[in-house]
């Protein structure tokens, strides 16, 4: 980050302490783009607890004097290791600097040095997702050869009216989650669902285990009780896992993860499982329900949703480089 100490900005790794003046730049860059704030200290603190994420070599702080102005995180946690991320802000009065442009070739050359973790003959992809709003990480992202690969919905409902009472197919049930039992055979049913999401690769659940785990033990807004899972016998088939508040509305819940395993597509289980979903947020006084989806999703979960009564509300667009080519081991088609 060269580029950057030249221009009288100093860097350094994150620690700890320094999450709440993180929230801040990313919460000014937010309101910059949309209007309001989107993360939160509680959020932001569990992530950096994920198991795996070392702050030390995975972030990067830019100052101006004392205030943080810049900041950039690295993630590639599990194999087979060929889609490593990376997500980076800059405070809207420190752009057009080259502050951008160096967290970006920081973010590289830390790719790079997870190159040997991927197969030999995979290809391995860089990826960022920026608002739709942000026009100037687009341009500095296409800039430096990197292309949009998807786009994905953040949509919303209001509970106005009446929310339909949830039509069960012959067999399936809802239970809530029970955490001495349920993690792992929800894991894997997660795994299982998103098979036919596009961008995934196959790889160990074992290890996508423990950060399951520090997840819902550090995650203030969870709730056991609104982890929903749909269930034939004893074999969970769907999962709508919510949380209490949504980051940007605490009057809003949020549907983190909804998913139904392929031989029971097609039923209806997956708005179902909404309906029941949005029934029970209301309980607990949600004015409405959020989640994210892949705007030209291959299951066609997006069509669901609207039928849900779900319109998007805003959009983030996935770019990424390719650092290696080879073979694509990602779903990119059914």
């Amino acid at each position: 980050m060269q580029s950057v100490t030249k221009l009288r900005y100093t860097h350094r790794p994150a620690r700890r302490d320094d999450v709440e003046a993180a929230v801040e730049l990313f919460n000014a860059c937010s309101r910059h783009a949309f209007g309001r704030d989107h993360f939160t200290v509680n959020d932001i603190r569990s992530e950096w607890g994920t198991p795996g994420f070392d702050l030390a070599s995975d972030t990067r702080l830019v100052f101006h004097r004392d205030q943080l102005v810049a900041y950039v995180e690295f993630w590639n946690l599990t194999a087979p290791y060929v889609r490593p991320g990376f997500w980076g802000r800059v405070h809207p009065e420190h752009r057009a600097q080259g502050v951008g442009n160096s967290l970006v070739e920081w973010a590289e050359e830390r790719a790079a040095q997870s190159l040997p973790l991927a197969p030999a003959d995979a290809q391995v992809t860089l990826g960022q997702s920026v608002w739709e709003e942000d026009r100037d990480a687009q341009a500095l992202l296409i800039g430096r050869e990197y292309t949009v690969a998807r786009r994905f919905y953040r949509m919303k409902t209001v509970f106005n009216g009446a929310i339909p009472e949830p039509a069960w197919p012959g067999g399936i049930t809802v239970r809530t989650f029970d955490p001495g039992r349920d993690l792992e055979p929800v894991v894997r049913a997660v795994d299982d669902a998103f098979h036919d999401h596009w961008g995934h690769v196959e790889g160990p659940v074992e290890q996508r285990l423990p950060l399951w785990r520090q997840w819902i033990t550090t995650d203030a807004e969870f709730d056991p009780k609104l982890w929903f899972l749909a269930v034939e016998g004893d074999e969970i088939v769907g999962v709508s896992l919510c949380r209490r508040a949504d980051s940007e509305d605490p009057n809003q819940g949020w549907v983190n993860t909804l998913g139904v395993r392929r031989p029971w597509r097609r039923r209806g289980i997956a708005l179902a499982l909404l309906h029941h979903s949005f029934r029970e947020l209301r309980k607990r006084g949600r004015s409405g329900a959020g989640l994210g989806v892949d705007a030209t999703s291959l299951t066609g979960a997006n069509r669901v949703y609207a039928r849900a009564g779900m319109s998007p509300e805003r959009t983030s667009i996935a770019l990424e480089k390719v650092l290696r080519p080879g073979v694509d081991l990602r779903r990119t088609s059914l």
